[in-house]
């Protein structure tokens, strides 16, 4: 694997003085602060303080008056409801939400989501129909719909009413539909653009519980929101941040319904202080799984569980989480190995831009996470495809700067349906088309990529002496979190660092050492960095290392530790 280079951040550094000394940050905290844009004080001060104060008004939203008129209209003729979900993380939990808010407005609401394997992939026409025949007369979409025009049409001429939720890129035309609520619409003001599908329907759950008079209702539904809206990988800035923030505070504090505080417990974070990689890595792989390897109303059943006499129901259902998120493993992990040797012995598929690979009866449920774990290792992006039938399924995830959904758009022709983001996308073909395929978004990227676009990148937001690193840092660091997408773990340099104890190998996978830089001493830990063993022990009295500030408690103490990003031979050796 090529090693990452190293992306030292700038800064203003006489506005980051001027934002330390208005706030009372630590210089470093603010110099982190005015990287993301955020040298105002007011803006930075909002940042580190959200609030339910600071999400939008949701009648800003396009449509919204017409759709939230409609459910209250639906709600006082006792017209049945039926929201309409998708398969993930963000759907199911935007399916739980709304149903649950419409359930305490009184609504007779049913849900649909549908399965991976069985109903494909979004808004599809026959199950409008199967709707229309269960007595539905209002359908709402959540995470889904945005590229559902035939669906819409049929809505249409049943006399189903269809309100459509979703986050997803709009065609140039929308759907039919009574109303379309997303914030990507071109002909909407909306200030926020880049909210998760569950965050859209947060903002229409937002808009009943006003008009309701219920705005006391909102805490319950955000930790909630906070599982898919992290799950989705969307930029935490603006509302995401408000709700991911509030949201793992809740969901760390309590109390909790039955059905959540066994998903909690079968994740194995009952009782802790929850943060995004707790959701990212344990608890979300787990939701994901039922729509992955079987049926997303496994998890969908569960997060909706109040009753506490469902103690037996819902501790089958956790467990049966439990056991789809093993299978799911497994199968992942056969996929990949599959998918990594064709990438390294076939030259035709390993050496272009774009990495596309296909298999036979590869499980459709892992091929994402499978182009994700592709992407990360070869630093290009990837698709990645289920061949059944005939049929090629597949997933595609990016890289930064090259935008998967216009490589796309460029291949339409090829393909029987797609649809998704920039970075993430799901797409259908004939298995036949996959070369042509595979020429046509490697076409794309030879003329937007060059040779310096697939260099990996390790972002250094600034160097940090030993010395320098104290309990105010580590909390006023901490102080971002959430981290991810949009605001990325702070990863700092520090130069001529020795290793004083260790390298000594963890699983055989990770490795835990003991660093010194002018006296001061840190633990640190590299994960999955174990084939870096001996190239550590060679060159442990001098090296360069990246890393993150982890704050731990032990017998009640707090301490810093450090996880390590990067280790190279210090650059002053080599001059």
């Amino acid at each position: 694997m090529i090693p990452p280079r190293w992306d030292h951040q700038s800064c203003d550094e006489a506005a980051s003085a001027t934002l330390a000394l208005a706030l009372g940050l630590e210089p470093v905290v603010a110099r982190l602060l005015c990287q993301r844009g955020l040298g105002d004080p007011e803006l930075a001060n909002r940042f580190l303080n959200p609030s339910l104060d600071h999400l939008h008004d949701p009648m800003l939203l396009a449509d919204m008056r017409i759709a939230v008129d409609r459910i209250f209209g639906a709600i006082a003729r006792r017209e049945r409801i039926a929201i309409h979900g998708d398969y993930d993380v963000d759907g199911v939990t935007s399916t739980v939400i709304l149903r649950r808010a419409l359930e305490l407005l009184g609504a007779d609401v049913v849900h649909f989501i549908p399965e991976r394997l069985r109903d494909g992939y979004g808004l599809q026409p026959v199950a409008i129909e199967r709707l229309h025949a269960a007595g539905v007369a209002l359908i709402v979409s959540v995470d889904c719909g945005i590229r559902g025009a035939e669906a819409a049409r049929r809505a249409r001429g049943l006399g189903v009413d269809l309100i459509i939720t979703d986050h997803h890129e709009p065609d140039a035309e929308l759907p039919a539909a009574l109303a379309v609520i997303n914030p990507k619409r071109t002909d909407c003001a909306y200030p926020d653009k880049y909210l998760a599908g569950v965050g859209v329907a947060l903002k229409l759950v937002q808009a009943l519980c006003h008009a309701a008079g219920r705005e006391s209702w909102l805490p319950g539904f955000i930790k909630i929101a906070a599982i898919g809206t992290l799950a989705d990988v969307v930029p935490l800035v603006g509302e995401n941040r408000v709700i991911a923030k509030l949201g793992l505070d809740l969901l760390s504090r309590g109390p909790h319904k039955i059905g959540l505080r066994a998903l909690l417990d079968i994740s194995g974070l009952s009782g802790k202080t929850i943060d995004s990689y707790h959701i990212s890595f344990m608890l979300a792989p787990r939701v994901n799984a039922a729509g992955r390897m079987s049926t997303p109303d496994i998890a969908t059943r569960l997060l909706l569980a109040s009753d506490e006499a469902m103690g037996d129901q819902v501790r089958a259902l956790a467990l049966q989480l439990d056991g789809e998120n093993v299978r799911r493993q497994e199968e992942e992990a056969a996929a990949l190995a599959a998918a990594k040797k064709i990438v390294t012995t076939d030259p035709d598929i390993g050496a272009r831009s774009v990495l596309v690979v296909a298999g036979e009866g590869w499980h459709r449920g892992v091929v994402g996470i499978v182009a994700s774990k592709l992407v990360d290792a070869f630093h290009r992006p990837a698709i990645v495809l289920s061949i059944e039938d005939g049929v090629a399924h597949g997933s595609c995830r990016s890289i930064h700067r090259f935008d998967m959904l216009a490589a796309l758009e460029r291949s339409a022709h090829l393909l029987t349906r797609f649809g998704g983001h920039r970075q993430a996308a799901g797409i259908t073909l004939d298995a036949g088309r996959i070369n042509e395929l595979r020429a046509a978004v490697n076409d794309v990227a030879d003329e937007t990529l060059g040779p310096d676009d697939l260099m990996p990148r390790l972002r250094v937001d600034g160097d940090l002496m030993f010395r320098s690193i104290t309990g105010g840092v580590a909390a006023g660091v901490a102080s971002l979190a959430p981290f991810g997408a949009g605001n990325p773990r702070p990863v700092f340099a520090a130069r001529r660092v020795e290793i004083v104890d260790g390298p000594r190998k963890l699983k055989e996978r990770h490795l835990k050492m003991a660093l010194k830089q002018e006296g001061r001493i840190f633990r640190a830990v590299a994960w999955r960095a174990a084939e870096q063993h001996d190239y550590l022990t060679e060159h442990k009295a001098a090296l360069d290392v990246a890393f993150s500030l982890e704050q731990n408690q032990y017998n009640g103490e707090t301490y810093v530790e450090l996880t390590l990003a990067g280790l190279k031979r210090s650059e002053e050796v080599r001059k």
